[in-house]
């Protein structure tokens, strides 16, 4: 009975079908992975809670829509250009979020092709190297520029034009209004 129910309508006799079993170990490492992923990235660091949500549960994500995709050469362009989308409609992050990012699609992509103990090799590993980096701190030694993002939510009737400048001027270096 469930062997007709986890079938695909158009599974024929030269597709694989993926197993139960399979499939719920393969989404249980992503999950599994993707904690500690989330854990490792946000060690020593403020993460937004949606980062975080974002980065345990996007290797899951991926891995399921890789099993589907199943090696169809076509299908898988389609979804890295769907991702894509969706990335460019998301506000930007910085570049530490951004990395996050791709090493859980990187470790939901394994786990997707069905290499488990590699999954977790590459994500202990990019995990590991990013604590070793932030504990490091590799930043210039001089003391280089700090880059901060400032978000100001105004009422759509104020006009603001020239508004924050003087404070902007007085407080900042360089600054960019966008």
């Amino acid at each position: 009975m469930l062997d007709t129910v986890f079938r695909g309508l158009f599974d024929t006799a030269l597709t694989d079908t993926i197993s139960l079993w399979n499939f719920l170990l393969c989404v249980g490492v992503s999950l599994v992975l993707g904690l500690l992923l989330c854990a490792m990235t946000g060690w020593q660091s403020r993460s937004s809670r949606s980062l975080t949500i974002t980065l345990a549960l996007l290797p899951a994500v991926v891995c399921v829509v890789i099993m589907m995709v199943n090696g169809n050469v076509g299908t898988g362009v389609a979804v890295a250009g769907a991702f894509s989308l969706v990335r460019f409609r998301s506000a930007p992050g910085t570049a530490r979020e951004i990395s996050a990012i791709f090493v859980a699609m990187g470790t939901g992509l394994i786990t997707g092709m069905g290499y488990l103990a590699y999954a977790t090799l590459f994500a202990l590993i990019l995990g590991l190297a990013t604590m070793v980096y932030t504990a490091f701190g590799l930043r210039p030694r001089n003391g280089g520029p700090v880059c901060r993002t400032l978000h100001i939510t105004i009422p759509e009737d104020l006009d603001y034009i020239g508004v924050f400048e003087p404070v902007l001027d007085q407080f900042t270096q360089q600054y960019s209004l966008t």
